[in-house]
């Protein structure tokens, strides 16, 4: 399940973010790569202990708590500090697959699974050429390229990549979230059933018998499912 998720930093913040990431000092890539990964990476990173990382990164979280729609899709139960890349000219990312478990940095060795992948994008479309974000599911293949302050969220089981760059410099956060519930069918089915009740709740008043069904049975099923 790929979900689009619009606005979920403001113009304001984009810029400012936009702001503290041309000062800052971006290294290789590859560093913080898998085995795997590295062989097919190039791109550049802010080193994920540096200041301009963690203030960035408390501003995306504090973003993402204020998003219904992400709250929705992910089910969020532990989110990985947010990371910062940027393609310019000639930069791409390969076709590979997100690690399954994630150390998380500024911890004594606390890991986390890597359920939903989650591309945050900081540069509009038309600054760059190229750079597409390209997901492939049981669904087929999903290319992605968002406004400034927009984001994507996608199984982190999916094979992707970053077409290559051939004009510009796209800059974006990325990061994982661990679900409370970690199978992507059953995640995509809560998601769809939750959209479906919003679209209920629009049309009906909250205690409609149709409304307080449907409400029962996903509360119920995300019981029975999430793992805490």
């Amino acid at each position: 399940m790929l979900v689009r998720i619009p606005q979920v930093l403001t113009r304001d913040e984009v810029a400012h973010c936009r702001k503290i990431l041309e000062a800052a000092a971006w290294a290789d890539g590859r560093h913080t790569a898998g085995d795997q990964s590295a062989k097919v990476k190039l791109n550049l990173q802010i080193p994920e202990n540096s200041a301009e990382s963690r203030e960035l990164g408390d501003i995306i979280l504090r973003a993402l708590g204020r998003s219904p729609l992400f709250t929705s899709a992910a089910l969020p139960l532990r989110v990985y500090p947010p990371m910062f890349n940027r393609y310019d000219e000639g930069m791409q990312f390969g076709t590979h697959v997100d690690n399954a478990i994630r150390f998380v940095p500024g911890t004594s060795g606390f890991r986390m699974r890597a359920d939903v992948s989650s591309t945050l994008f900081l540069t509009d479309p038309d600054e760059y050429d190229g750079g597409e974000l390209v997901a492939e599911d049981t669904y087929g293949t999903h290319e992605v390229k968002l406004p400034a302050g927009d984001m994507v969220v996608y199984p982190s089981t999916s094979l992707h990549r970053v077409n290559p760059i051939t004009r510009g410099s796209r800059w974006a956060s990325f990061f994982w979230t661990q679900s409370m519930v970690k199978d992507d069918g059953k995640r995509a089915f809560l998601y769809d059933m939750d959209m479906a009740i919003i679209g209920l709740r629009q049309a009906l008043p909250d205690d409609h018998p149709s409304v307080l069904a449907l409400t029962s049975g996903y509360h119920n099923l995300l019981r029975r499912w999430a793992e805490l």
